[in-house]
Parts: C-alpha cells; structure tokens; sequence
C-alpha cells in the first residue's frame, strides 16, 4: 500500500506502464509465432513476408523499452538465418 501521494500516483504509473507494455509484448510474439508458422509450414514466400512484418514490429518494442536491442538483433538474426535456410 502507498503511504505518500507521490508513490501512490507511481503506482498508478506502474500498472498502467505495465498494461501498455503488456500489449506490446503480446503483439511482438504474435507477429513472431507467425513466422515461426511460415516457417514450420516450409513456404519460404510466407516465412519472408512475415519475417518482413515482424522486424519494424521487434524494432519498436526495442525504441519502447520493452526488449533489449541484443535482444532483438538476436531473435532478427535468428529468424532470418532459418527463412534463407528454407530454399
């Protein structure tokens, strides 16, 4: 429980900072699952368009805090070295 106005207005931040960024991440992975569907699937075109759409996505968790840019750059990498393995 918040004991000073200051830290009850800083909880009140929290939880709607954590709401926000919970949206965030749930749309990040969604967009990620898809292309690891593309990929489970072996279409290369689909695994490419949705490696496509991912990447901004990814990018804007980093640029909001809610992914570490290693982070990012990693699962990026990872994802694409897969789609260019599917020929």
């Amino acid at each position: 429980m918040a004991n000073t106005p200051q830290s009850a207005k800083r909880a009140r931040q929290s939880e709607k900072r954590f709401a926000i960024n919970k949206a965030r991440r749930s749309r990040i992975r969604t967009f990620l699952r898809k292309v690891e569907e593309a990929i489970a699937s072996g279409d290369k075109e689909a695994a490419a368009a949705a490696l496509r759409a991912a990447q901004p996505e990814l990018m804007r968790g980093v640029t909001k805090g809610v992914f570490h840019k290693n982070t990012a750059a990693r699962k990026m990498s990872r994802l694409s070295a897969r789609v260019k393995a599917l020929g």
